[in-house]
């Protein structure tokens, strides 16, 4: 049972002090609403301790002993909580449902002083009344296991962290970094990198022609695929000419027709990395937005009628499982707006990987009858697409298959035989509600061929040598990244956008439209590790150390044993590496700028220190010239005319000043355009909602909406 002081009649229960603690105030107000009064409901705002930054504080001699401390900042929220946990008759933990919600429960049971043997550990899968109701009828103890799984993880990354970071810092530049799951994307993109540049372009032609069927009118087309019975390969225009000259005058019939059926079935319910990729896809959303707003939805919104409440269920989480209430929800909702014949006669189910944890469902819709149309009032934007993307896939998913008539046509020009296909639909199934849209999608045309039959005689109507060139392979996106991660088995659900995030923010790889490139940065990084450290960006040995960290959850291996084992092999290498690389400095290329250093002429360099990035004359030490680095808009400022200039928070966000500050005060958090007003001529700049003004509100305060950027294919 949950701590209880002084409990001498069970029957007091319902009037006595019960604090509960979540994670976060959002989800703290919802759950509050719902168990109403004797209830005190708080938000940890995430981790309450965690290993001091500052240090390793990892005793390594100790067999790995952690050191834990109060995160900063949090000191007096502990001291007011302790306070509340000392007056309460029951504490509930009731942090998030994943391995890391259960270790800040248990650190927050070590801090409040709770018995590790109480079952006073609750979990939500989702923040509905029934949700709330069902995990407060059901505590249990917390699940060290659980806990021991995200420390030996939380060790481990600390461990390699601050180990490798100050070597490849010497060895490169300051303040960069390595992980045990980002130096590994980071290959990924360097790699595919490295298979660009050395991929050579094959030319090859196909012959493709356009026919009709008379008497009928309509025109369907067809390609060139053998001759003499083999598959025929045209490597230029020589051949493509021969090819054309040999079938000019031929005549053209049908010489087979080939009629099947195809049946064509839903994708699982999202997990989280399924749901990212999605959103990606569809949406154009980074993996940080669309966890933001299934976040929102997950702790609850304010949805009219229905109250506050949790739209989807919980949004960390890597299993396909989906509850037997909520799949005849679903169903109900299915017949009763499809009819009976959208639902299969036998249900779907779909099977998890067999490494992940299964403690919660797949991402669904927590009242699969509320539509996305009947919330959308009540939803930001960003909220109501995310929400439509888990409910169509959730009832999509419970759908019956959509089945597809093909027609394969060959055509026969002497030796040559041309093949047409397409298919119909002859029943949409969950086709009607939502189809997964892929990376590489194909024209795949759903128009009818012409009924035809053996012997008909074809008009042609067109025939043309079409020239191709074989494409290299394409670089990652932030979608194509994490299904990379995910089906190597490097990486788990709450990680994946802190990958992205770091090695973008670490300047290893740039964005280029959806697409990663790696600097010079991010591939010296990665040439030195695989050179150094191989087995810190082995793919397949990270995806065996993140198995193996698995296996703790279930309690078949011990967080000590792991963390031995594999910080033995970390240790062992870099000790090597230090040795060998004594007095070694891999020297990156510097930037070189249009700004000129007055003392000496040249052009000057960007160089990066303590305090970011600056620039510096590359005549040192001659020259020692620097001065700050500034990036020049084209705008001119509003008020004296000076350059506007980009300028850095500590934060790294980006604000807008004059260059002739002191002097001139101009500041703005509006990105400036390269546009002028029309009607003062003064620089436009851009305001939230994609609007493109004139700052001289006053005298002029011309508006007009800012261009879109076209799309750029992933």
């Amino acid at each position: 049972m949950p701590r209880v002081r002084g409990l001498k009649n069970p029957e007091r229960k319902q009037n006595m002090s019960k604090l509960v603690i979540v994670e976060s105030p959002a989800k703290a107000k919802n759950i509050k609403g719902y168990l109403g009064r004797g209830y005190d409901v708080i938000a940890s705002m995430g981790h309450v301790r965690d290993l001091p930054a500052a240090r390793l504080s990892v005793d390594i001699a100790n067999d790995f002993e952690p050191k834990y401390a109060v995160i900063k900042g949090k000191e007096n929220f502990v001291k007011d909580l302790k306070k509340k946990a000392d007056n309460a008759d029951y504490v509930y933990l009731a942090t998030d449902p994943d391995r890391e919600g259960e270790a800040i429960s248990w650190h927050l049971a070590t801090l409040l002083g709770l018995d590790l043997k109480d079952k006073n550990r609750v979990t939500f899968n989702e923040i509905t009344k029934n949700g709330v109701k069902n995990g407060m009828d059901a505590p249990r103890q917390i699940d060290i296991d659980l806990v021991d799984a995200q420390q030996a993880r939380r060790i481990l990354d600390r461990l390699i962290g601050y180990k490798l970071s100050p070597f490849i810092s010497q060895k490169i530049r300051r303040g960069l970094s390595a992980g045990r799951v980002q130096s590994v994307a980071l290959r990924l993109i360097v790699d595919r990198e490295n298979e660009i540049r050395a991929f050579k372009a094959e030319e090859y032609w196909s012959i493709d022609a356009k026919f009709t069927n008379p008497p009928e009118r309509k025109v369907f087309s067809a390609s060139l695929s053998t001759k003499n019975g083999e598959k025929i390969k045209i490597e230029n225009k020589e051949q493509s000419d021969s090819v054309l000259s040999d079938l000019d005058g031929e005549s053209y019939v049908v010489k087979g027709v080939k009629k099947g059926s195809r049946k064509k079935n839903p994708t699982p319910p999202f997990i989280t990395s399924t749901l990212q990729q999605e959103a990606s896809r569809r949406l154009s959303f980074q993996a940080r937005r669309t966890m933001k707003a299934a976040q929102e939805l997950y702790e609850g919104v304010e949805a009219g009628e229905l109250g506050t409440v949790g739209l989807i269920t919980y949004m960390r989480t890597d299993s396909l499982r989906i509850s037997e209430e909520a799949r005849a929800a679903g169903n109900e909702f299915i017949t009763e707006t499809y009819g009976e014949k959208y639902l299969p006669k036998k249900p779907r189910y779909f099977k998890s990987k067999s490494n992940i944890q299964d403690g919660h469902e797949a991402i669904r819709p927590s009242m699969p009858k509320v539509t996305p149309e009947q919330v959308k009032p009540y939803l930001t934007s960003d909220q109501y697409k995310i929400y439509k993307l888990v409910w169509e896939r959730f009832i999509a998913s419970l759908m019956e298959s959509c089945m597809q008539e093909t027609m394969k046509i060959e055509i026969e020009a002497g030796e040559y035989i041309f093949t047409a296909t397409g298919y119909t639909v002859k029943f949409d199934g969950f086709t009607k509600l939502y189809e997964e849209k892929v990376d590489d999608e194909k024209n795949d045309s759903a128009s009818p061929l012409p009924a035809l039959k053996e012997g008909d005689e074809l008009k042609l109507k067109s025939i043309l040598g079409n020239q191709h060139f074989t494409q290299p392979p394409a670089r990652y996106t932030e979608a194509s990244l994490t299904k990379a991660l995910e089906e190597n088995g490097v990486g788990r659900p709450s990680t994946y956008v802190t990958i992205t995030s770091t090695i973008l923010n670490r300047e290893y790889v740039k964005r280029e439209g959806k697409q990663f490139v790696p600097t010079e940065l991010g591939e010296a990084v990665t040439n030195l590790l695989k050179d150094k450290m191989p087995n810190i960006v082995n793919v397949k040995y990270t995806s065996k150390m993140e198995a193996d960290l698995d296996k703790i959850d279930s309690g078949e291996k011990n967080y000590k044993d792991m963390i031995r084992l594999y910080y033995d092999d970390f240790e062992k290498p870099l000790e090597k590496a230090k040795e060998e690389m004594q007095g070694v400095k891999i020297k990156l290329k510097e930037e070189e700028t249009d700004e000129i250093c007055e003392k000496c002429g040249r052009n000057m360099v960007v160089k990066v220190g303590r305090f970011g990035k600056f620039l510096a004359c590359p005549g040192y030490p001659e020259c020692k010239n620097t001065k700050p680095l500034i990036f020049r808009t084209k705008a001119k400022c509003p008020e004296c005319g000076g350059d506007v200039i980009e300028k850095k928070t500590k934060r790294g966000s980006s604000f807008y000043g004059c260059s002739n500050y002191p002097k001139c005060n101009f500041m703005t958090w509006d990105a400036p355009s390269d546009e002028v007003c029309p009607r003062c001529g003064k620089s436009l700049f851009k305001r939230k909602g994609n609007v493109l003004y004139c700052p001289d509100t006053e005298g002029c305060g011309f508006t007009k909406p800012a261009p879109r950027k076209k799309k750029t294919e992933e």
